[in-house]
């Protein structure tokens, strides 16, 4: 099963379901009926941007999602994988970086979900997308860096320090910091 933008994300044995889906809200009453009973959710979505703390990223293309839902005597368990291609700029010198993510997901549903911990199973229906941007954001790099040695761009003149040298004078320690450059180590051999 594929998901189109503004089309359910529906399986062929979903079409009775009075409610309109949205992409990653999913009917699951096939599943409660019988326990232990299980189904397969495939998708490929778009998803909006995230934005962590000090970054935004964008998912480049589509988040593949391959998921098995399972009725378990709490509720509904999605376990499976999903798979994302982000792009961002370096938190240093402000140059486009992207990068590719595998990201296991394993959450329970349930009709009353404990906070931080799972999420809710509203009737028959769960809604995927919470915990599919939950996991993508704790993988996503929260300062992401074009190369570890980026050097980033000059703080006075805004040069980056990757391509050249800048000219501006070094900057002056931190006046607080003063006496510690008055201080003389000896080494003893």
């Amino acid at each position: 099963m594929v998901a189109v933008p503004g089309q359910p994300f529906l399986s062929l044995h979903h079409r009775c379901c009075k409610y309109r889906m949205t992409e990653l809200r999913t009917n699951v009453a096939d599943l409660l009926r019988w326990r232990a009973s299980r189904r397969p959710e495939e998708a490929q979505v778009e998803l909006p941007d995230l934005a962590g703390p000090s970054t935004r990223l964008a998912f480049r293309g589509k988040v593949a999602i391959d998921l098995v839902l399972e009725h378990v005597p709490e509720g509904i368990v999605a376990r499976g994988a999903i798979s994302a291609r982000w792009e961002g700029s370096c938190s240093r010198c402000l140059e486009p970086v992207a990068g590719d993510l595998s990201v296991a997901l394993d959450e329970l549903f349930e009709a009353r979900p404990v906070e931080g911990q799972t999420y809710m199973l509203d009737g028959d229906e769960v809604d995927l997308e919470a915990p599919i941007r939950d996991a993508l954001l704790l993988e996503l790099p929260s300062t992401p860096l074009c190369r570890q040695e980026c050097l980033g761009l000059c703080p006075l003149c805004g040069v980056d320090r990757n391509r050249g040298e800048c000219i501006c004078p070094s900057a002056s320690p931190e006046p607080r910091w003063a006496t510690l450059g008055e201080l003389d180590f000896v080494r003893e051999a």
